[in-house]
């Protein structure tokens, strides 16, 4: 992205600025670059995501890579992320990384974030941990780390978790474990998934409405740790029993859904119809993990095993 310095406005360049940087790469790096898109982040779809996925897999079975550092626009960067961490099945270091500031902007934090990146990906101790997240000197895993602030250059955290590691004038340092992880096979993302988010004296007006429109899943942002307001359960056990899995986060930024609460529209009453609790995922990653798992069942048992790990 680069700035014009009349209006303000900020637009892809002609080409990625990070190239001509590429010599001043340290320690013995020889970099294979392949300009896969040039989009903004909010045209990014998942499949262009799968595309990513396909082209990773099959460069590391045919070619001599260690590790893959992936430029992408931070607005959805974390799904991106969180999709490859779903779907690539390499072992190798995997790292996403991103710039808030414009490549001509002062302060301009895309090359050291790039470089930084590299260091990571060239790092064996990177490999399998899962898709990680480079920016600002930390080092975060894919199913935590989210885009926090709309401009800041420390956007990205990982609430409740904190970064995995560092990267450090000398190296990279790691100082947490990955707990879980594990992919699945994903040949193509054809599902239609929509997110809806709880408030005050919400209905089922929208809900209703999905009934009759093309949607195989749908993830709501509940309240606290998993309740929704009563009169959205009408049409929620309509969705439910016509098989559209119905996934729960909460719009709190800490903490997990549970089913704690047996009022009407409470957590237990929630669970007890069938919808399927998250253990700490936001809504758009919930949003790409329902996607995938439609891919490999239908099965309400299935995607909520899927779901019991994030």
């Amino acid at each position: 992205m680069e700035e014009d310095k009349e209006t303000g406005v900020v637009q892809p360049g002609e080409k990625n600025p990070l190239l001509k940087f590429i010599p001043d790469l340290e320690g013995d790096v020889d970099l294979i670059v392949e300009d896969v898109f040039h989009l903004p982040s909010p045209h990014m779809t998942p499949s262009e995501m799968l595309q990513l996925q396909v082209i990773i897999d099959e460069r590391v079975k045919q070619d001599n890579i260690h590790g893959v550092v992936i430029t992408h626009g931070t607005d959805t960067l974390e799904e991106t992320a969180y999709f490859l961490d779903l779907t690539v099945q390499a072992t190798i270091p995997i790292v996403v990384t991103g710039a808030m500031r414009s490549s001509n902007e002062l302060g301009a934090d895309g090359l050291y974030n790039f470089l930084s990146a590299v260091k990571v990906a060239s790092c064996s101790e990177a490999a399998k941990k899962g898709v990680l997240v480079v920016l600002n000197d930390e080092i975060h895993c894919a199913t935590n780390v989210t885009k926090t602030h709309t401009s800041n250059v420390a956007t990205f955290q990982s609430p409740q978790y904190g970064p995995i590691g560092m990267v450090t004038k000398r190296g990279v340092v790691f100082h947490h474990a990955l707990v879980h992880h594990e992919t699945y096979s994903v040949n193509k993302v054809s599902k239609n998934v929509v997110v809806l988010k709880a408030y005050a004296g919400m209905d089922d007006t929208l809900l209703a409405a999905i009934e009759n429109l093309p949607v195989d899943g749908i993830v709501i942002e509940a309240l606290g740790q998993g309740n929704l307001p009563p009169r959205t359960l009408p049409s929620l056990e309509r969705l439910i029993n016509k098989g559209i899995p119905v996934v729960l986060v909460s719009r709190c930024f800490n903490g997990i859904v549970q089913d704690v609460y047996s009022y009407e529209g409470g957590g237990k009453q929630l669970k007890d119809m069938g919808i399927v609790f998250t253990y700490g995922l936001n809504a758009q990653k919930a949003r790409i993990k329902l996607l995938v798992a439609l891919e490999n069942t239908t099965s309400h048992e299935s995607i909520q095993n899927m779901f019991m790990h994030d």
